[in-house]
């Protein structure tokens, strides 16, 4: 891989990086200096190699553009026959240059540094206006006002009933399993008999699909994992394998609702405020494109399960640490949901 670099030197080392859910991470030390080597494994919508280095290099292509706004990105390295992608075998990799920092939740940022947060994605949102292509729901140029993607609409409750019934009877080992149950099992067969509870009583609620919303790029995973801090600076924005045309204020919310969550479920609504209220600012975004957002996310945290599903269906429990504050995050808002919406308008 390194041999096709011109500059970088010899290794010396190769370290894996053990945070990150969705793709493979090395910390690469050289003769040279350190780079981050990123093998890229979520195929999710990607059917073969070569569709999957095109969806790259546009990722790259616009961190390239964002860089050049002074948007705190990490755009790769331009290998010696002027790409960023090295395809070997059916696996796809991309050399970045090493940035330390830290990751920094919400408890550890200022009232200040969560205004310059909301400011930073604001920028973001308005910085890809100007360097990515208007596109339509198909990935074709089109109208920015156009309709969203296929499937967009808003769960049912429905279905989640169903969910609830098959992760029910996994957790509680209603079925073969290799290992005993422990206390996370009680958890989530007590979270999954409350959620459908409110599921029941909150079931006409249920959001419509827009039909006009502002959509825009967004970078589709803005969370604390994918933003390194030096002091109390933001210095890189990374990872943006999910940048895509969404309602951007449901990324907006999304993002406050992961960094601000507190331990016991609770979002830290003073933080919140500021955040939004930068956000709304640097965006442009008025009251009522939060408000629906709001709404919406609102309904899809009630109707999540993603930790569940990677437990009991994948066997995979690297996300197990985020079950309690993420459950009971979704029955707090329920019941905070007036106040939690003016914390994101007023």
């Amino acid at each position: 891989m390194l041999r096709r670099y011109p500059n970088v030197g010899e290794p010396l080392a190769c370290e894996p990086i053990t945070k990150g859910l969705l793709n493979h991470g090395y910390r690469v030390s050289t003769t040279r200096g350190s780079y981050f080597l990123k093998h890229h494994l979520d195929k999710k919508h990607i059917d073969d190699a070569t569709g999957e280095r095109a969806t790259i290099v546009r990722q790259h292509h616009a961190t390239q553009r964002l860089a050049s706004l002074g948007v705190p990105v990490v755009p790769p390295l331009t290998d010696a026959e002027g790409t960023t992608v090295t395809v070997i075998g059916d696996r796809c990799y991309a050399l970045h240059p090493w940035v330390d920092g830290l990751h920094r939740v919400g408890s550890q940022l200022t009232p200040h540094q969560s205004r310059r947060l909301g400011t930073l994605l604001g920028a973001v949102h308005t910085a890809l206006e100007q360097v990515m292509p208007v596109m339509d729901a198909d990935g074709e140029r089109g109208s920015p006002d156009g309709p969203l993607p296929a499937g967009y609409g808003s769960p049912h409750a429905a279905d989640t009933f169903a969910l609830i019934d098959e992760l029910l009877a996994a957790a509680r080992g209603e079925g073969p399993r290799d290992t005993p149950r422990d206390a996370f099992d009680e958890l989530a067969v007590h979270r999954l008999v409350e959620r459908r509870s409110l599921l029941e009583q909150h079931a006409h609620r249920r959001p419509p699909t827009p039909d006009g919303p502002a959509t825009g790029w967004v970078h589709g995973d803005f969370h604390p994992l994918n933003l390194l801090y030096r002091g109390a600076d933001p210095v890189a924005i990374v990872d943006w394998d999910r940048l895509g045309v969404q309602p951007r204020a449901e990324e907006a919310v999304r993002a406050a609702a992961i960094f601000f969550v507190q331990p016991g479920g609770e979002l830290d609504l003073p933080k919140v405020r500021a955040y939004a209220r930068a956000y709304r600012r640097a965006a442009g975004a008025d009251a009522a494109e939060l408000a629906a957002a709001v709404h919406r996310v609102w309904w899809e945290r009630l109707n999540d399960f993603w930790i569940l599903r990677w437990r009991y269906r994948l066997d995979d429990r690297r996300a197990d640490p985020q079950f309690p504050a993420v459950s009971a995050l979704a029955v707090w808002w329920t019941r905070e949901y007036e106040t939690v919406c003016a914390a994101f308008t007023e």
